[in-house]
């Protein structure tokens, strides 16, 4: 059963007696007194107390049959009579009102019986479910058991007057019930703490006695419901006295088997709140109308239908939602119907593919051959077919063949999601796992990063035997290539085995430097020491490896000089390599942290950079690159800047710090307007794309400088609008930054603002193949995504506004922006950090 099944019997249905098991007394009985006390003969032996337990049903607040009595019990403390009781009452003649009131006599007092107190349970709990399992109840001290609905003897301890041990016998009769999982020796430790506060607390509460009861347990929940031979009397009673908005009809209305009502009858508005099974099922007659009205025969006059004015606005209303949005059954028909004329339109292939029953043989064949002769769509487009939405292995192969025509540059965009996908294919040896291999042997870039992307998920249990085929596809393929320039197939794929090698050697490296005691001066010495000496076949490599961050760069070795270790928990390795054309590039290796998230993110900002630039708005930005060559280890690109908070300590300002770089007198800010313009452009395109993918967690130290303006982003631990710190502004813009720009109300800052806004509107036109990558990493291991995948992607896609027009998005936005500038709780959650940073 899954966990969000619910199976359950109806109490109307079980047509058994009601039967329940008198187990105890449990507390000090008061002392007893002799009936006269001036005849006491103290030379008798002390009078035992003789008990039993009366027991009388009450439904609705009147006694129901003859009460039942349960054997003499003088053996105690403790009494136990451990007793079965079975009434003549049957469950299904039960209400949901219905009580059993318990009372304890004594007859050791003579011919008088003595009251020892009385206790009622309410058979049915307030959700409307038989009580099941074991049951204490606290007694009322010399008062008859009272069976009255609101009754005077209730064994139920009042919320407020609960303690611990009350809270434990909860837990006892869950773990009793199979509600908690059984862990022996832990149980055993449990029981025995148990035993010590059972002890302490009946110590403090030693006036009080319960009685403890169980009742049967079934194989599935019981709940309450009227019977017909109940309900029939009285439906129109209640229809009588209730609004039409209370009734409730499960099932067969018209047999009365499943009408269901509270009891007693009253004017409020009470529910009884049932679980019904047929909720998310399919309506019957419902379907057999849609099959009526998709019925094959209607094909001819089908061709030849055209929507009316009001159903044009409607379909047009559908094509523009995202695809995240789930299509209600009149919409389904309208795009089924008017399917023929909508041929023409590439967006709506989407939409009529979601309105297609796929388990219908007929109509699934219909629908594909309507697909081949579609006007054919965008390769955004083709990525929503690809997600796990659609399984119809020939809508899947659509979608590839559309894909072939992206260029290299387009798919290197997609290919990190496009290995993410081949989770959702219906065999290991999919015609998309084909495809990505073929474009890879054209392209060396491709292949290594198509190496590395399914190397990184081999450890995924469930589904490492399909990433494991499509690397053994590679590399079968990639040796088999005849020779590409001065390399066979053979060398190339060992250049990017060696990839491998290299990051196993680093690997080590670092378990080594960080095992050195002292400071990070210590453990530099000792890198270089190491680069020098054990492992200087790494300063000089026999071949040329390719850079795994950039295949198309040859790396022939490690300076030791110019490496270095950053001052961090992790203690990450930058380390400057010599390539073959005499020059160098600077690599931060990491272990012990999964660089998955920030590599899905650079490729957010690289894929935005590329269509902003498409719409002519280059903003400057800089899509460092990341690598992730393991699920706790990656690559990072160096890219030479420092941080906010460095700068700020040191320079004051940022139009300091750039004015040593880019000086200019006669300029408003004495730098250069080019370097001026840089600084507002990358400010404007970060606060936006940090905005749309909610990345948290933004502080001075996080936040970038390059020498020539260039503001950016690393560090993206929280995404998708999680934030460690309470109550973050929309978008990172701190009062240092708009300083830079002369003020709030200088004309660069309006500047800033419109660059803003400008960029806002042309990736919400992309905001369906965003939308659509971000679903196709649903199934990734990705921490802020694999938390909850559909909540994540809703709260990408409320980002975007996809309610507004353009116009009423720079208003918008502008409000945000005033907003965040404003905010005055992280400023002095900054200041908090810094502190931290300091004495760290």
């Amino acid at each position: 059963m899954s966990s969000n099944e619910f199976r359950f019997f109806l109490s109307c249905d079980i047509n058994l007696p009601v039967t329940f098991r008198v187990e105890r007394l449990e507390g000090n009985l008061p002392a007893a007194k002799p009936p006269n006390s001036a005849e006491v003969d103290f030379t008798t032996e002390e009078r035992r107390p003789e008990l039993f337990v009366e027991c009388a049903l009450y439904i609705d607040g009147a006694p129901f049959g003859l009460p039942t009595r349960t054997r003499l019990e003088s053996t105690g403390p403790t009494y136990c009579w451990n007793e079965l009781i079975t009434l003549s009452t049957k469950y299904r003649d039960l209400t949901a009102n219905s009580q059993l009131a318990l009372t304890v006599w004594d007859v050791s007092c003579g011919k008088t019986e003595g009251l020892i107190g009385g206790a009622t349970i309410s058979l049915f709990n307030t959700k409307k479910q038989l009580k099941t399992g074991r049951h204490k109840l606290r007694l009322c001290s010399g008062k008859e058991a009272d069976g009255s609905i609101e009754t005077a003897t209730p064994g139920k301890v009042p919320k407020e007057e609960c303690g611990e041990l009350e809270r434990l016998e909860k837990l006892v009769n869950k773990y009793e019930r199979g509600q908690i999982q059984r862990i022996d020796w832990l149980d055993r430790l449990a029981f025995k703490a148990m035993e010590k506060i059972k002890e302490r607390e009946s110590g403090r509460n030693g006036s009080s006695l319960y009685v403890v009861v169980e009742f049967c347990s079934f194989e599935h929940r019981v709940v309450f419901q009227v019977g017909f031979s109940q309900s029939a009397g009285i439906r129109d009673l209640f229809v009588a006295y209730c609004p039409v908005s209370t009734i409730c009809y499960y099932g067969n209305q018209e047999a009365g088997a499943n009408f269901l009502i509270p009891s007693p009858i009253t004017t409020s508005n009470e529910l009884v709140t049932v679980w019904d099974p047929e909720v998310g099922k399919i309506n019957p007659s419902e379907h057999k109308q849609l099959k009526l009205a998709r019925s094959l025969t209607r094909g001819i006059i089908d061709r030849d239908l055209k929507p009316s004015s009001s159903e044009r606005k409607s379909i047009q209303r559908i094509l523009k939602y995202p695809p995240t949005r789930i299509l209600s059954g009149d919409e389904r028909q309208l795009l089924w119907k008017f399917r023929f004329s909508l041929m023409s339109e590439k967006r709506a292939l989407t939409k009529f593919l979601r309105c297609v029953e796929w388990s219908d043989v007929q109509e699934a064949k219909q629908a594909i051959e309507l697909m081949g002769r579609w006007e054919t769509i965008d390769v955004c487009d083709a990525l929503e077919l690809l997600s796990p939405v659609f399984e119809s292995e020939e809508v899947r192969a659509y979608a590839v063949s559309v894909l072939e025509r992206a260029d290299d540059e387009e798919l290197q965009c997609y290919l990190l999601q496009l290995v993410q996908a081949l989770r959702f294919e219906r065999s290991d040896k999919s015609r998309l796992s084909h495809f990505l291999v073929q474009r890879s042997l054209r392209n060396i870039e491709l292949a290594s990063f198509l190496r590395w992307y399914v190397a990184v998920e081999l450890h995924d249990p469930a589904y490492a035997k399909r990433f494991y085929c499509t690397y053994e596809i590679l590399e079968e393929n990639m040796i088999k290539l005849g020779a590409s320039g001065d390399e066979t197939g053979f060398k190339l794929w060992q250049s990017l085995v060696r990839q491998t090698e290299l990051t196993a050697q680093l690997c080590s490296i670092m378990r080594d430097v960080r095992n050195v005691r002292g400071g990070t001066q210590k453990k530099i010495e000792k890198l270089r020491q190491l680069l020098s000496g054990l492992l200087s076949e790494l300063t000089y490599f026999e071949e040329p490896i390719r850079s795994p961050l950039a295949p198309g760069v040859l790396i022939t070795g490690i300076v030791p000089s110019e490496s270095s270790i950053f001052k961090s928990a992790l203690h990450p390795l930058r380390l400057t390599f010599r390539t073959e054309n005499a020059g160098s590039c600077k690599i931060i290796f990491k272990k012990g942290d999964d660089l998955r998230q920030d590599q899905l993110v650079i490729q957010m900002v690289l894929l935005m950079d590329r269509l902003l630039k498409l719409e002519n708005l280059d903003l400057h930005l800089t899509p460092y690159r990341v690598l992730a060559t393991g699920h706790d280890e990656g690559m990072l690109e160096f890219i030479p800047s420092s941080s906010l908070a460095q700068i700020l300590s040191e320079h004051r300002s940022i139009i300091s710090y750039l004015q040593k770089f880019h000086p200019d007198e006669n300029a408003p800010f004495g730098i250069t307007a080019t370097c001026l313009e840089t600084f507002i452009k990358s400010c404007a395109g970060y606060s936006v794309i940090t905005y749309i993918l909610g990345i948290g967690d933004r502080h001075l130290d996080n936040l970038l400088l390059r020498n020539d303006g260039r503001l950016f982003h690393v560090d993206f631990g929280f995404i998708l609008g999680r934030d460690p710190k309470p109550f973050p502004p929309p978008m990172k813009l701190c009062k240092e930054m708009v300083e830079a720009m002369g003020g709030a109300e200088s004309q660069y800052y309006t500047r800033f603002k419109s660059y803003c806004c400008e960029a806002y509107n042309i990736l919400r036109k992309s905001s369906n193949l965003i939308l659509n990558l971000f679903h196709l990493m649903a199934g990734s291991n990705i921490p802020d995504i694999a938390s909850d995948p559909e909540k994540g992607i809703l709260k990408l896609q409320e980002k975007f506004r996809l309610d507004l027009d353009d116009e009423e998005c720079i208003h918008f936005f502008q409000d945000l922006i005033n907003e965040s500038v404003s905010a005055l709780f992280p400023q002095m959650v900054e200041t908090i950090h810094r502190w931290a940073q300091y004495w760290r």
